[in-house]
C-alpha cells in the first residue's frame, strides 16, 4: 500500500512540474489594438501590439504588410509575431482599394503600390507616417527596424527597401520579386522566402530574384542550411542573405514565422556600401 502510494505521489508530484512547466511557457502579452492616422485627408488604420515598457526602453520594431485582397487583423493573426518576440512592436496596417498586377486590375481589393510615383505615393507617405508616429511615441530602436509582407505586400517590402532602404535593419519579403525596385536596392540583410510551386508569381523569376540579391550583398556562393527549409548565405559586405524555399505554392508557411523572427533578433543596423561601387 505504501508503495502504491508513493509511487502515485511521484506520478502526480511529476505531471505538477511539467504543468506548471508549460503554464511558465505560455506568454502572455498585451492585446493589439487598431490605431488610425489621417494621411493627406485619407483614413488609415494598422493592427498594432505595443510591448509594456517601450515607452522607457529601446524597442525593435516590425512592420508587416498583408497580400492583395488581404486585411491587417489576418496579417496579425498568421504571423503572431507577439509571442514569438514579445519585446518588439508589431504593426500589420490595412491596405486600400488597389489595382492589382496580376489580380483584380479594377482595384477591388485591398492592397499596396508596388512602385514610386504611382497612386500619390500613398503608401510610401502612409508608412513614413507610422514611423514617426512610433518614434516621437516610443522608444524605438532605430537600429533596429524590420519589415515582411506577402506578395503584394512583398513587394511593397522591395519598394520600401528601394525607397526608404537606409532606415531597415532587415527585410523579410514573402512569395514576390524586387521587379522595376531591384536597381535602386542597396546591401542589406534580407530573407527572400517563395513557393517552389507558386503559379502566381512563379519560382523561376523568385529564384532570379534571389540570385540578384545574392550577388547584390556579395555573398559566398556556398549557404549553410539553418532549417529543413532556409539556407543562410555569408556575406563580404556583412549583409547575410536566407533563402528559404516552401515546397508549396503561393500561400505563406507558418514554419516561416519562427524563421522570420530568429533573422530578426539577431539583426542590426550597419553602413555599408554596395559592392558594384
Amino acid at each position: 500500500m505504501f508503495t502504491k502510494t508513493k509511487t502515485l505521489i511521484v506520478i502526480l508530484t511529476g505531471f505538477l512540474i511539467k504543468s506548471q512547466s508549460v503554464v511558465s511557457q505560455q506568454i502572455t502579452t498585451p492585446a493589439p489594438k487598431v490605431l488610425e492616422w489621417k494621411v493627406e485627408g485619407t483614413s488609415r488604420s494598422a493592427l498594432v501590439y505595443i510591448p509594456e515598457g517601450s515607452k522607457s526602453k529601446k524597442t525593435p520594431i516590425i512592420f508587416a504588410f498583408h497580400g492583395h485582397g488581404g486585411s491587417q487583423e489576418h496579417m496579425y493573426r498568421t504571423r503572431r509575431f507577439d509571442q514569438l518576440w514579445p519585446e518588439a512592436i508589431f504593426i500589420c496596417p490595412q491596405g486600400l482599394n488597389t489595382p492589382g498586377l496580376l489580380t483584380d486590375p479594377e482595384g477591388k481589393s485591398s492592397g499596396w503600390q508596388n512602385r514610386s510615383g504611382i497612386l500619390n505615393d500613398r503608401d510610401l507617405k502612409f508608412f513614413d507616417t507610422m514611423l514617426a508616429y512610433f518614434i516621437a511615441q516610443y522608444q524605438v530602436d532605430q537600429d533596429r527596424v524590420f519589415v515582411t509582407g506577402h506578395s503584394n505586400g512583398g513587394g511593397f517590402t522591395y519598394l520600401l527597401w528601394a525607397d526608404r532602404g537606409k532606415l531597415f535593419a532587415g527585410l523579410a519579403p514573402t512569395a514576390t520579386v524586387a521587379g522595376r525596385n531591384r536597381n535602386k536596392l542597396i546591401p542589406k540583410p534580407v530573407l527572400h522566402l517563395y513557393g517552389e510551386k507558386d503559379q502566381l508569381v512563379p519560382a523561376e523569376r523568385q529564384k532570379n530574384t534571389c540570385e540578384f540579391l545574392l550577388k547584390l550583398n556579395g555573398c559566398t556562393e556556398q549557404g549553410t542550411r539553418i532549417t529543413e527549409n532556409a539556407t543562410s548565405f555569408s556575406s563580404e559586405t556583412g549583409n547575410p542573405v536566407i533563402i528559404y524555399k516552401s515546397p508549396g505554392g503561393h500561400n505563406y508557411p507558418q514554419s516561416a514565422n519562427q524563421v522570420i523572427i530568429d533573422f530578426f533578433k539577431k539583426t542590426k543596423k550597419r553602413e555599408t556600401k554596395s559592392p558594384f561601387h
